[in-house]
């Protein structure tokens, strides 16, 4: 992820995900959310990429690895309540997409996606371009 936005003329930043500048992304960062029952939250989220066009959402990206399709499944729903989370706190100013390298079958897939989630496979991350400004 890192070699592929640096290609894209994004910059690496140590700032938290509403300080970054347009064309800015960071690994590990905390965003505060609301939780179902209204209580802030922070969710931990891989990494963080403010677009290069301002006019798009901050992009709030999970990098999942899976060796096989039995545990994607049991996880599939922490994604949809990161998603909702996201939703709820910022509205069309967050977006919560998916790295995805490994298997990842047709039932995960839909599930992602019948929640609002988009996602691109690990050797296909000009996907993203769209949610990126690239």
């Amino acid at each position: 992820m890192r070699s592929f936005l640096e290609e894209n003329g994004f910059e690496e930043s140590r700032k938290g995900a509403w300080e970054m500048a347009s064309g800015a992304f960071a690994f590990g960062r905390n965003v505060e959310v609301v939780r179902a029952d209204g209580a802030p939250q922070n969710l931990p989220v891989d990494c963080v990429v403010a677009p290069l066009d301002d006019d798009l959402p901050l992009a709030c990206i999970e990098l999942k690895s899976a060796g096989d399709f039995t545990n994607v499944n049991k996880r599939r729903k922490e994604e949809s309540d990161k998603h909702d989370a996201l939703e709820r706190a910022y509205g069309h100013d967050a977006i919560f997409l998916l790295q995805l390298f490994g298997y990842f079958g047709r039932s995960y897939l839909s599930f992602e996606a019948s929640a609002g989630i988009d996602w691109a496979w690990d050797h296909r991350l000009l996907d993203f371009d769209e949610h990126l400004g690239v």
